[in-house]
């Protein structure tokens, strides 16, 4: 994902376009890191002092049915990153104190569980949590 294309996929889904939306947007593309509604309104804040943290969230929660973020649990809270491009199978190393995340190729599913019987797996989500080199220094 790119911030064109998230901004085109909004348009194309009948949403419309402001400067809040692609602000956030293009925050998000910028980051390599999951980040928290309220660093979002922080952010936002600087340039749309008024802006409402229901806004903030309503619009996140927009942007993850969308597909044009992702989200995961860090910290007791949901956080969001900008969703990866492109539609390959793999999953995430995260670190738990900056959010920093990395793509990992492999699978563990299939070592874990195998194909059962008499169930069909549709997804999955694997993350693994940790320290990056920066935080764990």
């Amino acid at each position: 994902m790119n911030t064109e294309t998230a901004l085109e996929l909004l348009k194309n889904k009948g949403y419309k376009y402001t400067g809040k939306r692609e602000k956030i947007v293009t925050m998000f593309a910028d980051e390599t890191r999951y980040m928290s509604a309220r660093e979002v309104m922080e952010y936002m804040q600087i340039e749309y002092p008024g802006l409402s943290f229901d806004t903030i969230y309503r619009n996140l929660t927009l942007f993850e049915e969308l597909g044009i973020l992702e989200s995961t649990e860090l910290k007791g809270e949901k956080q969001f990153r900008f969703s990866c491009p492109g539609s390959d199978h793999h999953h995430h190393i995260i670190c738990t104190l900056c959010g920093k995340t990395q793509k990992i190729e492999l699978c563990p599913m299939h070592a874990v569980l195998g194909t059962p019987d008499g169930f069909t797996i549709t997804g999955h989500k694997f993350e693994i949590y940790g320290l990056c080199d920066q935080c764990e220094s």
